[in-house]
C-alpha cells in the first residue's frame, strides 16, 4: 500500500458517493434458496455491517465496521411513482461505525430511504429524496446500475438467508475503479443472523456498540 496517498473518508461515505442520479431498471438474476417476501419487511431492524474497499487506483484497501437500521420513517420524501402509493411503507436507513483506509482512521455515517412499491421490490433514494437505484429482493438476488456522468456504479445485492444480504458495488470511470463488498448480519436477541458461510456469531451489548464475542 503506497504511502502519502489517502483518499479522504468521504469518498467512501455511503455505499456510493455521487452527486446526480437516475434510476436505471434492476435485473433479477438466479435466485438462492430460502427467498421471497416484500423487500422492505426483509430489511427491517437493525444488521453488523462489514465493508471491505478495495480501490484499485490508488492501490489502497479499507474497511468500514458499524450497524445499520431500517426504521420506519417519519415524513420522509418520496418522489412520485405510479408503483409508489401514498401510503407506500418509507424506512429510513442510517449506518453508524468506524472507517479505516490507508492512513485514515475515524467515524463513518451515511442515510438513505427505502420506499416500498405495490410490486414488493424497493425504491432506493438519497436522504434528500432524489432516485438512487431499484431493489427487489423476493427472488433473492438482484442486479442494478447507477450512471453517473461518466462513471458507471453497479451493484449485486444477494439473500443468504432470513438474517443475512450482500451488497457489492463495482464503480468504474475516467478517475475510479474501486469495489465495495458490504456484509450485513441481522441482530435478533444478541446473535447476528447466519452468514455466508452458514455459522452464526454471538455478539454482547458493551459501551460504545455491539462486539462480536466469536462464532457459534
Amino acid at each position: 500500500m503506497p504511502l502519502g496517498r489517502d483518499i479522504p473518508s468521504a469518498r467512501y461515505r455511503a455505499a456510493v458517493g455521487v452527486d446526480e442520479s437516475r434510476v436505471q431498471q434492476g435485473v433479477p438474476v438466479r435466485p438462492p434458496p430460502r427467498a421471497g417476501g416484500e423487500t422492505i419487511e426483509f430489511l427491517r431492524g437493525d444488521w453488523d455491517v462489514e465493508r471491505r474497499i478495495t480501490d484499485r487506483r490508488a492501490g489502497q484497501d479499507g474497511v468500514f465496521s458499524g450497524t445499520a437500521r431500517f426504521r420506519p420513517a417519519a415524513g420522509s420524501p418520496a418522489a412520485p411513482d405510479s408503483q409508489v402509493s401514498a401510503g407506500a411503507q418509507l424506512l429510513d436507513y442510517t449506518e453508524d461505525g468506524e472507517l479505516r483506509f490507508g492512513s485514515h482512521r475515524g467515524p463513518a455515517r451515511r442515510s438513505l430511504i427505502y420506499a416500498g412499491r405495490q410490486d414488493g421490490a424497493a425504491d432506493v433514494r438519497f436522504a434528500d429524496g432524489r432516485e438512487f437505484y431499484r431493489l427487489d429482493l423476493r427472488a433473492g438476488t438482484w442486479q442494478a446500475d447507477h450512471p453517473c456522468r461518466a462513471d458507471r456504479y453497479h451493484v449485486t445485492v444477494t439473500r443468504h438467508g432470513a438474517d443475512s444480504f450482500t451488497e457489492t458495488w463495482q464503480v468504474v470511470g475516467p478517475d475510479k475503479d474501486y469495489e465495495l463488498e458490504t456484509t450485513y448480519r441481522r441482530v435478533v436477541d444478541g446473535v447476528l443472523g447466519t452468514g455466508p458461510d452458514g455459522r452464526d456469531v454471538t455478539v454482547s451489548s458493551q459501551p460504545g456498540g455491539l462486539r462480536c464475542t466469536g462464532p457459534r
